[in-house]
């Protein structure tokens, strides 16, 4: 069983930055990020390869959004810059191990001016 705890949300001005933490109980060969915004699905934003250090990116936060992970703590980080209104969304830290999901609590991220 793997436990993720997220922190680092909040409340940010449009063009502002975010850096969002997921520390995990256990090692996994892939951590990554999701959002949901009210009134739309869940959808995954940004993935990290343990093993390499290999990362995908959703289209709208290529250029934006890095994110990286410490395998010597299992911790994972999505460091979010140049903030929209449209980025605003409860973000999940996500994982998986012998076939099973595993999901933070979620944290909200909020941009308004």
């Amino acid at each position: 069983q793997v436990q993720l705890v997220e922190s680092g949300g909040g409340l940010v001005q449009p063009g502002g930055s975010l850096r969002l933490s997921c520390a995990a109980s256990a090692f996994t060969f892939e951590m990554g990020w999701y959002r949901q915004s009210p009134g739309k699905e869940r959808a995954l934003i940004a993935t990290v390869n343990s093993v390499g250090g290999g990362t995908n990116y959703k289209d709208s936060v290529k250029g934006r959004f890095t994110i990286s992970k410490n395998n010597a703590n299992n911790t994972m980080w999505l460091q979010m810059n140049d903030l929209k209104p449209e980025d605003t969304a409860v973000y999940y830290c996500h994982t998986f191990m012998n076939g099973q999901d595993y999901w933070g609590q979620g944290i909200q991220v909020t941009v308004s001016s």
